[in-house]
């Protein structure tokens, strides 16, 4: 996780002096590591000011200086699932990053914590993503909501909301559609499920957007959140791949840009490896300490 980046921020910290070929060398650093120009800048300007105020006297004292400074960047977010009342989950994210595995993930997670799931499959666009959800279902003692291909999302989502309410369920998983659109499409369809979600009677505290993101994408990831975070306002991310992270910038830079904290991080194979985000751990990693 991480290491490639944080192994090299540790090296560079290491240099002898922080003079200002130190600080160039650290601002390149952080672009190749796609934090982006700006937020580079941003950081590397900070670290010099505080740096020079506060006098590091090791490495670790600069690496912890550059931890503070991070962490303003990033969020970490716990839905909370009422027990006595039904929460709904919209799932979003392209085709490829792990959004259906991230959604049978957490239903063996919120399974575990004892609540009561079902899945919903709203991407009625590919046979496969219906297909598939179901192969989950059976395997975790799930209940599913599904139509034929083809179908209107927005139904799915409504036969879901209308049927769990009636069984007393108390958590739906909602996965939606991954191919890459755009942007007005995306609008069109994620606002009807909004509309669908909200005339079912599920308010704002029980109603959760989350966008999947493949960690290892970097730049395409904040090309993503952008989109989708423009088309239905995103509570969280949840981090697939998690265990070979190569471009944790991407994240900070987010968290920056959108303000979008991270919920969740998929780190293996199995339907046990789902863990809420520790800020903390991903900042350590992040600057070599």
């Amino acid at each position: 996780m991480l290491k490639g980046f944080g192994s090299r921020l540790k090296a560079l910290f290491g240099v002898k002096s922080f003079n200002e070929k130190f600080y160039e060398d650290l601002e390149d650093f952080l672009i190749e590591g796609d934090l982006g120009a700006t937020l580079a800048m941003e950081i590397s300007d900070e670290l010099r000011k505080v740096a020079k105020s506060e006098k590091p006297a090791t490495q670790q004292d600069l690496q912890q200086m550059m931890k503070r400074l991070l962490a303003t960047k990033v969020e970490a977010y716990t839905p909370e699932i009422d027990k006595n009342s039904l929460t709904v989950f919209l799932i979003l994210g392209v085709n490829g990053v792990g959004k259906t595995t991230s959604i049978a993930k957490m239903a063996k997670m919120y399974k575990d914590q004892g609540y009561d799931v079902m899945l919903a499959a709203g991407d009625t666009f590919r046979a496969a993503a219906i297909d598939q959800l179901e192969v989950h279902a059976q395997r975790l003692g799930c209940r599913i909501v599904k139509q034929k291909n083809g179908s209107d999302p927005g139904s799915v989502v409504y036969d879901a909301i209308t049927s769990a309410q009636a069984k007393g369920e108390q958590l739906i998983l909602v996965d939606t559609a991954g191919r890459m659109h755009n942007k007005e499409n995306l609008l069109r369809e994620l606002s009807k499920i909004d509309k669908v979600v909200k005339s079912r009677g599920v308010d704002e505290a029980h109603y959760k957007k989350f966008l999947v993101i493949d960690s290892t994408t970097g730049q395409n990831g904040i090309s993503q959140a952008d989109l989708f975070n423009q088309a239905v306002k995103l509570d969280a991310l949840i981090l697939s791949k998690y265990d070979s992270l190569a471009k944790g910038g991407a994240l900070v830079q987010i968290g920056q840009k959108f303000g979008i904290p991270i919920s969740f991080v998929g780190t293996g194979e199995t339907y046990s490896d789902m863990h809420p985000f520790d800020k903390d751990e991903f900042l350590d990693t992040l600057v070599g300490l």
